[in-house]
């Protein structure tokens, strides 16, 4: 998302906004201020906070949420079209569009229009993976909740999410099914510098893209969706487990002492 703020900033920032095309209208999770009043302003930049993308104008802000199957085109000229998922269009002068839309069923994808002083989604965002106050969360925190759990929960800290979270622990050589309680002061410390470090690495390939937010977006993570295939760091097959949404991808031999954690879900199919 980083990265991807910095193309959009560099795309429309200081331009004005023409219109605002909702394509989607369940996406809208906001009724004042009208959506309409953005036409004619000027964007001052687009930024992020956790998974969030954040347009700024003025004292109006348009926040927007991608979700797992969010993606952005970039338009130029700007199209008329109404593709399959389409979630909201903005033209900016003199004829430029960025296209929100969503691939799958699940349509969560969402926008708010935002007053100056309203926080809305952000307001129960956990402190971001580099600040300090992270830091000292994970030095101090006693949760006893799986680390893979607690990774993704954007209470906890913003912006990692479910492919990050494999990656992590992989480079930290912690089992998903650790819990923070449980670690030392030396694990907490190794945690914490690979959750910088891997955010750091994916941010700077994904600098190398151009555009928008492209369909397929597997090559972002090392070893996330990528169970069956050799482990990058020890050569041994990597195994998942799997949940009602979502599967978690990790080495046995490097995370787990070699024990293959119990895949709940698949063992109740197979009864």
């Amino acid at each position: 998302m980083q990265a991807l703020a910095e193309r959009l900033d560099v795309a429309f920032g200081s331009r004005t906004l023409v219109s605002f095309d909702l394509k989607q209208f369940s996406s809208l999770k906001t009724v004042e201020p009208n959506p309409l009043g953005l036409r004619g302003r000027r964007l001052d930049r687009v930024g992020r906070r956790g998974k969030y993308l954040l347009f700024e104008f003025g004292d109006t802000r348009l926040v927007v949420h991608l979700s797992q199957g969010g993606r952005i085109d970039l338009e130029s000229p700007a199209k008329a079209t109404k593709p399959k998922g389409s979630v909201a269009r903005l033209v900016f002068e003199p004829n430029d569009g960025l296209l929100i839309k969503e691939y799958g069923t699940e349509r969560k994808a969402a926008v708010w229009i935002l007053a100056q002083d309203e926080e809305g989604p952000l307001e129960k965002l956990g402190p971001e993976p580099f600040s300090q106050e992270f830091e000292k969360l994970v030095m101090s925190s006693d949760d006893r909740r799986r680390i893979h759990t607690l990774l993704r929960d954007q209470r906890f800290v913003a912006g990692i999410g479910r492919g990050f979270s494999d990656d992590v622990l992989h480079d930290a050589r912690l089992s998903p099914f650790d819990s923070l309680a449980s670690l030392g002061d030396a694990r907490r410390r190794q945690l914490v510098a690979s959750i910088r470090s891997v955010l750091d690495e994916a941010t700077t390939r994904e600098r190398d893209r151009t555009g928008g937010l492209p369909a397929k977006m597997g090559d972002r993570f090392l070893i996330h969706n990528r169970h069956g295939a050799p482990c990058p760091r020890c050569g041994d097959p990597l195994h998942r487990i799997s949940y009602e949404s979502h599967e978690v991808t990790y080495c046995a031999t490097c995370q787990t002492g070699g024990r293959v954690l119990a895949d709940r879900r698949m063992s109740r199919l197979l009864k």
